[in-house]
């Protein structure tokens, strides 16, 4: 009995709210937290290019090796015109290519180049003269074009005295007339000189 009168006091009574809490009071006074942005991202021009991927040349690209940095073949053969590398390996070689080219300043090797594919398409037009047969060609046409032209220099000089001929000829004419038409002019002054005198002395007679 005593034991459980004990216990009967050690319990506390439970408080009981008056009121219940009201709901649009907020649950708690600790006040939000700020809001946090998510880290920006960065701008485009903050942005790295992507890396530029340099296609081979030409000439690599045909003799299937890999293009280096400094390739002496890259500046005068670009991938967008394989066709003169192909011409000039057909003819020349690529490893004479790359020796001429070597050997020559880089003032000169793009017109090394241009010779190259130039003899090379004539080589492969005329396997016998080649570009010799092109240049003696070449010259036929100049030997008859200045022909034509000394022939046409000759006609128009021949021209331009045959005018001066003329002109002298019609100022000589010209001349010959205006002396003819003085010699008329001074002939009928002369004889209408004479007719008065003539006339002056038939009458004479009669008067005295």
């Amino acid at each position: 009995m005593d034991t459980i009168n004990k216990v009967a006091s050690s319990l506390s009574p439970i408080s009981v709210p008056s009121s219940p809490p009201s709901l649009s009071s907020p649950t708690s006074t600790t006040p939000p937290p700020p809001y946090q942005s998510s880290p920006s991202l960065p701008s485009p021009a903050a942005v790295p290019p992507p890396p530029v991927v340099l296609s081979p040349c030409a000439a690599c690209k045909i003799l299937r090796r890999r293009c280096a940095e400094k390739c002496v073949l890259a500046p005068y053969f670009p991938p967008t015109e394989p066709y003169k590398f192909t011409i000039a390996h057909r003819v020349f070689g690529a490893s004479n290519i790359i020796k001429f080219l070597q050997e020559l300043p880089e003032s000169q090797r793009a017109d090394a180049v241009s010779s190259m594919v130039y003899e090379a398409n004539a080589r492969l037009r005329d396997p016998v003269y080649g570009c010799a047969g092109a240049i003696c060609q070449l010259q036929k046409q100049v030997s008859e074009l200045q022909a034509q032209l000394a022939k046409a220099q000759a006609e128009i000089v021949n021209m331009q005295l045959h005018q001066t001929n003329l002109v002298a000829l019609i100022c000589m004419e010209m001349t010959q007339c205006q002396e003819t038409i003085q010699q008329q002019q001074q002939y009928m002054d002369t004889s209408c000189f004479l007719d008065e005198n003539s006339l002056g002395t038939s009458w004479e007679p009669i008067w005295t």
